[in-house]
């Protein structure tokens, strides 16, 4: 008999899920920036029930990843974060707006496993002596670029970061949005930093894109802007269910909408 590997047997199932690479411990070096945007733009891209920080501070991430699948095997991929400060009940956070990946076996266990907002992009993530940069392309258009020059050392440092999420299964009928309530999930990323550094001369650039408008949210004020080296391990659960007209505004923002349309503010 030969071996069918589209089913596995229970203690398989097991096996593999001890190796999910959305769970395992990665190295991990980023450009890390938080900017000032408007407040109204700020407050419209939050969904409830999660409240907008007042400060209207947007965090943009690049960054290079090692994922270690095994003493023997490592998996790198280039990711990128864009999201805006939110809280649940008290927890502070990131709602996450978009989340390009450079590969496949990055967006899909992420989108669904948690309901990440990931696309496949290009991410480019370069130091040269004591200057780094990172861009995100998709579609043939750059439209998230960071730079700067590394400056004084901010030390070593552990802490713990949390980012919000959807998950949601649109509907197979054009009657309704969804096949069942999205759920709001709580990412946990435990970062522990070998090194960190204050970015000199640091430039956040938001280029338009009708794929990726995150043009839309002007850069007011770089409010901070580090270079980081170190480790980090992600886990999430589900928070609560939501009705799914809190959402429906938003669920586009994961898929190319070349539409042009938007909120007026």
């Amino acid at each position: 008999m030969g071996k069918l590997r589209y089913v596995k047997t229970s203690d398989q199932i097991a096996k593999a899920r001890q190796n999910n690479a959305e769970f395992l411990e990665s190295t991990v070096r980023s450009l890390r920036f938080v900017y000032r945007t408007d407040p109204e733009v700020a407050a419209a891209l939050v969904p409830q029930p999660l409240e907008v920080d007042p400060a209207s501070h947007v965090c943009v991430t690049f960054s290079h990843v090692a994922i270690h699948l095994s003493p023997d095997f490592t998996f790198e991929i280039g990711s990128a974060i864009f999201g805006v400060k939110a809280s649940y009940e008290g927890v502070a956070g990131i709602y996450l707006v978009t989340m390009p990946m450079t590969t496949e076996q990055a967006v899909v266990p992420g989108r669904e496993t948690f309901g990440e907002p990931k696309k496949i992009a290009a991410i480019e993530f370069k130091k040269d002596g004591q200057n780094v940069m990172s861009e995100v392309t998709r579609m043939g258009m750059t439209y998230l670029e960071g730079k700067g020059t590394i400056g004084a050392a901010l030390g070593a440092r552990e802490f713990v970061e949390y980012g919000y999420c959807y998950k949601a299964f649109p509907a197979c009928e054009k009657s309704r949005a969804f096949d069942g309530d999205p759920l709001l999930v709580r990412l946990e990323w435990r970062h522990k930093h070998t090194g960190a550094w204050k970015l000199d001369g640091a430039a956040l650039n938001l280029y338009d894109s009708p794929f990726d408008p995150v043009a839309d949210v002007p850069v007011r004020e770089i409010v901070s802007a580090e270079y980081e080296e170190g480790s980090a391990e992600s886990n999430g659960r589900v928070l609560r269910s939501i009705p799914g007209q809190w959402l429906e505004p938003f669920l586009h923002q994961r898929y190319d909408d070349t539409s042009g349309d938007g909120l007026e503010l």
